[in-house]
């Protein structure tokens, strides 16, 4: 069981840039996304649990990646720590964990570089009125500060920062050593991230406001849905009509082998 050796970012190194450039950050789901985005150059991507692997590991590069514990398929702070053991096995860098301060302050405590959640918080909307933005009012951006903070206190390396208004996430930024990933919480925030569904087109439903397209794999991917149920009727159409198999798809036998095993069945 090795960890993988590609030369890519720490979290030390990503404190150290706090400031002085914008990182980009990407959600991936598949092989291909990760790969593509370690050739395109991307410095972070977040890849969930049950999609996290050796292989995910190779494809991502040089990525840094952030592992994301799933929120209610954990509910210890056990579970956690071993889920973010094997992980860490697995060549991850950091791990998101939506859990409790005291779960990322002992997973801290343990080493385990923790990234956090504020603003909306989707596991936990419901506390702050849905799927809104939060921090539009003093009081409640006050309160996002107040949780970055207490994340920062924790033990916690980062915090994803989710539909904070600009302004209000700008101040924060300047106010904790967090690393902030931003989504749709504008460029005074440390990385930008977006989900690849998005930024490739494909996303089914509800596009968040700061998602950008940059291309159109929908319509691409339409097309190819269209083809390959058209090519599963042809082979349905072919097998009962007895077009497939041809010899061409067959294994031959020499006719004095295919002699000799007729005689050894006694027929």
């Amino acid at each position: 069981m090795a960890v993988s050796k590609h030369k890519r970012m720490t979290v030390a190194d990503l404190r150290a840039l706090k400031g002085k450039r914008q990182l980009t950050m990407l959600f991936v789901e598949t092989l291909d996304e990760a790969a593509a985005a370690a050739a395109a150059g991307i410095d972070i991507l977040s890849i969930i649990e049950p999609l996290w692997s050796a292989q995910m590991r190779e494809a991502a590069g040089d990525c840094f990646v952030q592992v994301g514990l799933i929120y209610g398929q954990r509910c210890t702070y056990e579970d956690y720590l071993r889920a973010a053991h094997a992980g860490i096995m697995t060549g991850g860098d950091a791990f998101y964990c939506a859990g409790s301060l005291d779960t990322i302050a002992k997973l801290a405590a343990e080493g385990v570089p923790v990234v956090g959640h504020v603003g909306l918080i989707p596991a936990r909307a419901t506390w702050t009125g849905g799927f809104k933005a939060v921090g539009r009012t003093a009081a409640q951006a006050l309160s996002v500060y107040e949780h970055v903070k207490a994340l920062e206190a924790a033990g916690a390396v980062g915090a994803e920062i989710e539909v904070v208004p600009a302004r209000v996430a700008t101040e924060i930024s300047k106010r904790t050593s967090l690393i902030l990933m931003s989504m749709g919480a504008g460029s005074g925030c440390d990385a930008q991230y977006l989900f690849a569904e998005d930024v490739l087109g494909y996303t089914r439903g509800h596009k968040p406001r700061h998602a950008k397209v940059y291309r159109d794999f929908r319509t691409e991917l339409d097309r190819l849905q269209d083809e390959r149920i058209a090519a599963f009727k042809e082979f349905r159409a072919d097998v009962e009509s007895g077009a497939y198999p041809e010899d061409k798809h067959l294994v031959p036998v020499a006719d004095s082998e295919f002699e000799a095993f007729m005689r050894g069945l006694g027929t």
